[in-house]
């Protein structure tokens, strides 16, 4: 039997990923969805299945999402952007009968707040010292320089060195910044799935050879037990089911220790897709009730990224007022 499957954040690297791997399976019928008309993901599915939305930030941003649920008798909803995903999981009894296809709104909340992330992993024995900025970060004795960044927000906006206590005295104490340990080692994404019931299927470590606005453009997959181990630890302790990208990075000793999580699709997909462990894939299939394998094996593989172009017919391009806007978390 077919299943209907709406992807949104059409636009980005990881909903490209995503739709092109779904599009593999013919028993899926993929539709694909945007805030923007220009977003090239819109246009590899056919014309009759390409939707428009509005900013994940919008208040008829789900009430949308729920009328193609019922107009287009979706199956499952799979969402590629941070801000949509928190909107549609605190809402997703709206969706029915349609699956979110998305960690809990507890995991999503517990990964997108570092400090909450930190606090949730200590136990794994990975997680480098964190505090807030102020009277919690001045009281530890931090080896300098230490690191700075927002404790909610993606990419490296806001990150700063902190060269010595005075500058670990003179951070400002309304921007919500967290203090952490600086890790001076490689840094490595892990992109991991987990069954319905917590349990690790995969988890594939890759490097960041070359990266563009914050997302991977070269790199490979490596095999390395301590990678693997430490991020299916960290997907574990918050509870993940689902997909989940853990950015690891060594510390002064050389273990791997927990950066952030990013509780959705990455941006590289492709390269782990290629290794052996089609994500996207599986996650349609656990979400629609299907059982998964208990655990797959990847390979050692490299990729560089390129662009490429989609032609259309110019009256096939969808009219947006959000062209060309960009949502951040």
């Amino acid at each position: 039997m077919t299943a209907r499957v709406l992807v949104t954040g059409a636009g980005g690297p990881a909903g490209v990923a995503v739709i092109r791997s779904l599009l593999r399976r013919p028993d899926l019928t993929v539709f694909a969805a945007d805030m923007d008309g220009w977003a090239s993901g819109i246009y590899l599915v056919p014309e009759d299945q390409r939707r428009l939305v509005p900013p994940g930030r919008d208040e008829d941003f789900v009430p949308t999402v729920a009328r193609m649920v019922a107009e287009d008798r979706l199956d499952l909803v799979i969402s590629t952007v941070d801000v949509e995903l928190i909107a549609l999981a605190g809402r997703r009894d709206e969706l029915a009968p349609a699956v979110l296809a998305a960690p809990s709104k507890e995991t999503l909340d517990t990964a997108l707040d570092k400090l909450a992330l930190a606090e949730r992993c200590e136990s794994t024995g990975r997680v480098p010292r964190t505090a807030l900025a102020g009277a919690d970060a001045d009281a530890i004795d931090w080896e300098f320089p230490a690191f700075a960044k927002p404790r909610q927000g993606a990419g490296s906006r806001g990150v700063r060195l902190v060269p010595d206590r005075a500058a670990l005295q003179a951070l400002p104490l309304d921007e919500g910044l967290i203090v952490q340990d600086f890790l001076p080692g490689e840094e490595y994404s892990v992109d991991v799935i987990a069954d319905a019931a917590g349990e690790i299927v995969a988890a594939v470590p890759r490097t960041r050879a070359r990266v563009d606005s914050g997302v991977a453009i070269a790199g490979r997959t490596v095999h390395d037990p301590e990678l693997e181990e430490t991020a299916a630890a960290i997907a574990r302790a918050i509870g993940l089911v689902g997909v989940a990208n853990v950015q690891l990075r060594r510390d002064r000793s050389g273990r791997a220790v927990l950066l952030e999580v990013n509780p959705r699709f990455p941006g590289a997909l492709p390269l782990t897709i290629a290794a052996g462990v089609d994500i996207p894939s599986l996650v349609a299939d656990l979400y629609l009730g299907r059982d998964l394998p208990a655990r797959i094996p990847f390979r050692e593989v490299a990729s560089v990224r390129f662009l490429e172009d989609v032609i259309v017919e110019v009256d096939e391009v969808l009219v947006s007022a959000h062209a060309g806007h960009q949502e951040e978390l």
